[in-house]
Parts: C-alpha cells; sequence; structure tokens
C-alpha cells in the first residue's frame, strides 16, 4: 500500500513545535511571543495546552466584540455560501447595504466611502486623496503617533525604529508635538496638503487628544485650505466609549481613515470622505478586495452588535471601574494611568517590556504602549469580573520587586499592528 500524506519538507523536525514550525517558515519580521493560540471565546482564549489567557490584546483594537461573535459567525458564514467576493468595478447589495449603514453612524459630514482591508491602506488613500484634492504635497503629523508601515504611512509615523531602516521616505511630511497648539499653527501654511492626527494616540502611550487642541486643528485646516485626517484605526466602534471618537470633541474631518474592529475580526479598512473631497478622477486608486461581500456582511453584523449590545456604554463603564480599581491599588510602580473607554494606558516608573511575560504567566495578555506604557484593550464584551481579575493580576504584578528577566522579555509582535 502507497503511504499516506505528504513527507516532512527537508530539513523539518517531525517534533517542532507550532512556535518552532512557524518561526522556522516566516519571514522573521515578527518578533513572536512563546505562545500558541488556538481558540477563543468573548475576551477568552486559549493555547494549544488548553489553558485559557484573559485577553487584554484584542488583535490589537481587532476584537471589540470578543472572539467568534456569535452575529459575525453567523453573517460569515451565510454570506460564504452565497457570495465571497465581487471587485468594485461591478455593484453588490451587500456592499451597498453596509455603505449605507456606515454613512448612516459616521460622525459629521462624511458622505462616501472607500473601502480597503487595512488601516495603512485607509491611511494611503487618505494622503493620495488630499494631494489630488488640494494640489499641494505636505504634511503635518504628530510626535509619538503611528499611522503604519506602507511607505505614505511610515512617512506620517513618527518613531525612528519604523522610519530609520527605509529612509529616505515620502518627502515634506513634517512632525510636531501633540496637543501643542502653537506649533501646529506654526507648521500648518498654504503649502500643507493635509494634518493627520489620532483623536488618542495608541502606540504613543494611550494619550488623548485635548478637545480644544482638535476642534483648533480642525478650524486651522479649514482656514488653511489643508485636508483634516483622522486617523481612528484603533478607536472606532466603540472603543473609547462612543462609536467614534470624534464624538467626544464634536469634530467633523474631512477624512476618517477606520479598520481593526471594522468587520469584526475579518480584515476590512476605510475612508470615509466629507463634502471637501472632490474632483477624485476615476482610477487614481483602487483595490481587488476591498469591499468584498464577505467582509461588508461581517460589518453590518458588527454595527448591528455594538448597537444591540450596548458595547459603547459598555466601554464607558468598563473603562471607568478598571482605572479605578487598578487606582485603589496604590501601586507604586504607577506613574499614571489614562484612560478613555476600554483604551487604558498604565504609564510606568520603569520599562514596561518585563510586565508582559510575567503577566502572560499568570493568565493576562497584554501590549506595550511605548517603552513604559503598559497597553490594555480588552474586547468590550469582556465580562466585569474577568476585567476585575485581569486588573488585580496587573497590580500583583507591578507590586512585585523587579528585577533582570531570566530571558529576554518577549517584544510585541506588531505594537501598532498596522499592516494588517
Amino acid at each position: 500500500m502507497e503511504p499516506t500524506g505528504s513527507p516532512p519538507p527537508a530539513g523539518s523536525d517531525t517534533h517542532e513545535t507550532t512556535f518552532q514550525r512557524e518561526n522556522r517558515l516566516q519571514s522573521g519580521v515578527y518578533a513572536k511571543r512563546e505562545l500558541t493560540i488556538v481558540s477563543g471565546k468573548g475576551a477568552k482564549v486559549r493555547d494549544e495546552d488548553g489553558r485559557e489567557y484573559i485577553d487584554c490584546v484584542a488583535g490589537i483594537s481587532v476584537a471589540n466584540l470578543g472572539h467568534c461573535h456569535p452575529k459575525i459567525v453567523r453573517a460569515i458564514t451565510e454570506q460564504a455560501q452565497r457570495l465571497i467576493t465581487c471587485q468594485e468595478m461591478f455593484a453588490n447589495d451587500v456592499r451597498a447595504d453596509y455603505l449605507e449603514r456606515l454613512v448612516g453612524v459616521a460622525p459629521g459630514k462624511l458622505e462616501r466611502v472607500f473601502l480597503c482591508n487595512s488601516g495603512t491602506e485607509a491611511i494611503e488613500a487618505a494622503i493620495k486623496f488630499a494631494f489630488v484634492v488640494t494640489k499641494r504635497h505636505k504634511v503635518v503629523a504628530a510626535m509619538r503617533g503611528f499611522h503604519g508601515r506602507t511607505l505614505g504611512a511610515l512617512s506620517a509615523t513618527w518613531e525612528k525604529k519604523y522610519r530609520e531602516p527605509f529612509l529616505p521616505l515620502v518627502p515634506d511630511f513634517t512632525h510636531v508635538p501633540y496637543n501643542d497648539l502653537e506649533k501646529l499653527d506654526a507648521a500648518v501654511d498654504d503649502t500643507v496638503a493635509a494634518v493627520l492626527l489620532e483623536p488618542v494616540q495608541g502606540e504613543g502611550g494611550i494619550r488623548p487628544g485635548d478637545p480644544d487642541y482638535l476642534r483648533a486643528a480642525q478650524k486651522l485646516c479649514r482656514e488653511r485650505g489643508a485636508m483634516f485626517l483622522l486617523d481612528e484605526i484603533q478607536t472606532a466602534f466603540g472603543r473609547t466609549g462612543t462609536l467614534f471618537a470624534a464624538e467626544h470633541a464634536g469634530l467633523d474631518p474631512d477624512m476618517l481613515c477606520i479598520a481593526k474592529s471594522m468587520a469584526g475580526g475579518v480584515p476590512m479598512g476605510a475612508t470615509l470622505l466629507g463634502p471637501r473631497v472632490v474632483g477624485l478622477p476615476p482610477k487614481i486608486h483602487g483595490s481587488t478586495f476591498g469591499g468584498n461581500p464577505l467582509a461588508c456582511a461581517a460589518g453590518i453584523a458588527a454595527l448591528d452588535a455594538i448597537r444591540d449590545e450596548n458595547l459603547c456604554e459598555r466601554a464607558n463603564e468598563l473603562g471607568k471601574r478598571a482605572a479605578e480599581r487598578l487606582e485603589a491599588h496604590g501601586v507604586e510602580r504607577i506613574r499614571e494611568i489614562r484612560q478613555l473607554g476600554l483604551m487604558i494606558g498604565v504609564e510606568l516608573r520603569d520599562k514596561a517590556a518585563p510586565v508582559l511575560p510575567k503577566l502572560q504567566e499568570k493568565g493576562v495578555l497584554a501590549l506595550l504602549g511605548g517603552v513604559n506604557v503598559l497597553r490594555l484593550l480588552p474586547p468590550l464584551v469582556i465580562e466585569q469580573d474577568d476585567l476585575d481579575a485581569a486588573i488585580d493580576i496587573i497590580a500583583d504584578v507591578l507590586s512585585q520587586p523587579t528585577e533582570a528577566p531570566a530571558a529576554a522579555p518577549p517584544a510585541d509582535a506588531a505594537t501598532g499592528g498596522r499592516a494588517s
């Protein structure tokens, strides 16, 4: 009898773990944590040994609805049996329904949508559209800002460790201090195409924009002919306690970039366009998979779940409770706690990276938000008892004496996560 199955590839070890196989076969651009996740439900995930973890990473704010939300699973399953892909040269009923729903809940006067697959694509589109509309090519962004890893988005990203290997980048990108209106005013003149800001800097350490600053930035753009671009890739869809973080300051951006949790875990991104974004000629930009019916069906289900389960209100209540609970522990190692909805930054008096493996050992998964900031982005569906337990574990770990780790702490695989 002929043997069944394919032989292992040359050089492979049949006793390799999943972690080892991935490391051997992947590109090497991810500094992976030694943990293999095989399933998830709600705000918890399980590894291959069946151990459960409270997930305060949520795919870097992708799993706002948790893992395997029944509405998302049902929408994907039903749509996959009907039609999976349909390029935008053809119209599609599910896409039209989603566009109508999305524009209906968008802040300000956003009225049209370019659909794509990720946050960095949404940023690239916004930058290109700003260049075309204004016929200018200068962009002002903020220090500590993160907007993605493709060349245009990377040019707007501030952190040197991401930028330096690829210099020179797209020219005429300037960075000014965040929340500093005087410096922004000096940088924005009648040669600037766009100002690009996050309403809350995510990778920059969970730093909310002052509402007066954000409104003034928008006003400067209107006065000087620039486009006001808002990056809500990490903050949209309930994360900050409102459907869009722009609502906290009553903003009306010219373009709004979204992705991550947009379709409940299915890859999806979009650039929403206001009335000042006119004159975009056909074929100026495009996407093969953008607006595919599968993602649109999931996007509709995600909007339904956020509304039906009151997840914006829930994020606001649980986030405040978590911050207050952590504050009540009185941990001396904590310098400051910054929180908006279920977007929580815990700034430490020392480096945060060594904390991550200790939390993982105790069943909590967390992120970095810079060198000394612990970033927590739990699913909005997290049970109160689980969030309380995660906060208590974090307080306990941070209260322990600091010592040099036995091994190098695992780096975040993608602290900004904007290549997907």
